[in-house]
C-alpha cells in the first residue's frame, strides 16, 4: 500500500521560511517523478513545484519561482520543500504527490496523493 505523509505545515509571519517534508511508504521514489501542489479554499489545486525521477530535472510555478527549492532523499523515500520569503499568498494546503510520468506539472497526471499539510502565512 503506497503512502505519502506530508508534515512541517503552520503559521508563520510573512518572510518567513518552512521546510515541508512527504515520506513516502509502499515505493520507492527513484521510479516516480514527485510534486508539490497547494490548494487555497476557494481555488483550484495549483502547481509549485516538481522533481523528475532521475533528479536531473526542477521546475517550479511562476509565483513561488525563486523562493522555493524542492529536494528529495531517495535512501530515506523523501521530498522536500523548502520554502523562503514566504507571502500570505502562499497560504494553502500542500500536497506531495507521485507519477510515473516524467516530469510533469499537471495535477492530473500524478496518481497518488498525501493528505496535505496546512501552511498559513501572516501579514
Amino acid at each position: 500500500q503506497v503512502q505519502l505523509v506530508e508534515s512541517g505545515g503552520g503559521l508563520v509571519q510573512a518572510g518567513g521560511s518552512l521546510r515541508l517534508s512527504c515520506a513516502v511508504s509502499g515505493r520507492t521514489i527513484s521510479i516516480w517523478s514527485m510534486a508539490w501542489f497547494r490548494q487555497a479554499p476557494g481555488q483550484e489545486r495549483g502547481f509549485v513545484a516538481a522533481i523528475s525521477s532521475d533528479g536531473g530535472i526542477s521546475s517550479y510555478g511562476d509565483s513561488v519561482k525563486g523562493r522555493v527549492t524542492i529536494s528529495r532523499d531517495v535512501a530515506k523515500n523523501m521530498l522536500y520543500l523548502q520554502m523562503n520569503s514566504l507571502k500570505p499568498e502562499d497560504t494553502a494546503v500542500y500536497y506531495c504527490a507521485g507519477t510515473r510520468a516524467y516530469n510533469t506539472t499537471k495535477p492530473y497526471h500524478y496518481n497518488y496523493w498525501g493528505q496535505g499539510t496546512q501552511v498559513t502565512v501572516s501579514a
